[in-house]
Formats: structure tokens, C-alpha cells, sequence
């Protein structure tokens, strides 16, 4: 009985532990007016402020904006990072040179930590975040080789060390 009655508790925990959630996301693809590529915002629901609601397009590591050939190209990426399709909807839009359309897709993942959702995506404002992080890591960390991403006014400034007073 005792044997029967660990194995339910461990059981139970196992499947307590290993809760799935469905979390959701939202691409939007807009055409290029001459061109036949696809730029793809996501919306994961993140605050976005009125300054960087424009930074939500999907970049690569080097933070230039990804054009996908179509929505099934941005769908097939994002299938990698197991997106599935659940909806999708179309506006026509007058964007002031003439009518576009802008793709709307819902699409859904299982996943068990909230840090999962973003995995292999960047958006601009991300690569701009990690920027910032990065400069002010290496500024931290007192390096004296110059870098690149360290703006030119601030690779030879060091923070004011306290001197070494000999001890009495």
C-alpha cells in the first residue's frame, strides 16, 4: 500500500511540474511596395511604447530587418521555433501611395516557461536592448583593447579608482 500510494505522489508530481500552457503570438506582414518580400512584425503582447512600436520587426543577429519571401517563408521559420498556425485575417490599408494589404496570423505554442516564448526570435527592439547591455558590459568590465560597439568618446574613459592607501 505504502508502495502504491509513493508512486501516485510521485506521479502526481512529475505531471504537476511538467504543466504545459498554450501562449500566443501575432505576425503581421507587410509588403514591400516594389519589391515581393515580406517584412514581419510579431506582437507577443509586450509593452511598446508610441518611440518603439515601430522596432517589433523580426531581425537577424546583426539587427538588419529579415524579409521573408511570403507569409508561408515567415510561417516555415517560425514553425522551427514550433509556432503553429491557428488564424489568420486580412486588412486593406490606403498607406498613402495606394491600397495595401497587411497579413494578420495567429499563432500558438506549448511551452512551460514563459522563456521559452521568445526562443530563436529577435525583434529590433531585443537587438537593441542587447546592444545597450553589451556596451555597458564592456565598459564595466574596464577592457582596454577598444571595440566597435563602444562609441569613440567612450573607450578611454575609466571609472576614478579609489587609490591604494598602504595599510597602517
Amino acid at each position: 500500500m505504502k508502495k502504491v500510494l509513493l508512486f501516485a505522489m510521485l506521479l502526481f508530481s512529475i505531471c504537476a511540474f511538467s504543466q504545459k500552457h498554450k501562449t500566443f503570438c501575432q505576425i503581421v506582414g507587410t509588403g514591400n511596395f516594389l519589391g515581393t518580400k515580406v517584412k514581419i512584425q510579431i506582437d507577443f503582447g509586450q509593452y511598446t511604447s508610441y518611440f518603439s512600436k515601430y522596432k517589433t520587426f523580426m531581425v537577424d543577429d546583426s539587427g538588419e530587418k529579415i524579409e521573408f519571401n511570403s507569409m508561408i517563408d515567415a510561417m516555415n521559420y517560425l514553425a522551427k521555433f514550433r509556432w503553429k498556425f491557428e488564424q489568420a485575417y486580412v486588412i486593406t490599408v490606403n498607406n498613402g501611395i495606394g491600397m495595401q494589404n497587411v497579413y494578420h496570423w495567429l499563432l500558438s505554442k506549448d511551452v512551460e516557461s514563459d522563456d521559452e516564448i521568445r526562443e530563436g526570435i529577435m525583434t529590433k527592439q531585443d537587438f537593441d536592448d542587447a546592444k545597450k547591455k553589451g556596451i555597458s558590459k564592456q565598459i564595466e568590465e574596464g577592457d582596454d583593447e577598444p571595440k566597435k560597439k563602444v562609441p569613440l568618446f567612450m573607450r578611454n574613459m575609466k571609472e576614478d579608482e579609489p587609490e591604494n592607501k598602504p595599510a597602517e
